[in-house]
């Protein structure tokens, strides 16, 4: 005979509301690596085509000054990974949270 399970409300979170956002925060995640990336593929394409075509060369330019052109593109994408990281640490810190959760109600009515 099957017990009915009764809801225990002595949680401070909603199970539901909780996988939600977890979800959430992973969807997110990828929404904004994807854009990081997107966003830096088009303005790095853009100034290759620009930069091909000599508009930024000028008489008397050294390495150095050819090489600091490049540095802001290569600085794009960190953002959108630091994001893709940081949501998808808050994504799998909430799924543990719950599942340690559970795991301790397990084992209080185990008892």
């Amino acid at each position: 005979m099957e017990e009915k399970q009764v809801p225990f409300y002595g949680v401070f979170f909603d199970k539901s509301a909780i996988l939600k956002l977890a979800r959430w925060a992973g969807i997110f995640a990828w929404v904004a690596l994807i854009t990081h990336l997107l966003v830096f593929a088009l303005s790095f394409s853009q100034f290759m085509i620009q930069f091909a075509t000599g508009l930024f060369f000028q008489k008397g330019m050294s390495l150095v000054d050819l090489m600091s052109f490049f540095n802001p593109y290569l600085t794009m994408p960190i953002p959108g990974i630091v994001y893709f990281f940081g949501l998808k640490f808050v994504q799998n810190g909430l799924l543990i949270l719950l599942e340690m959760e559970e795991s301790t109600r397990r084992s209080a009515n185990s008892k």
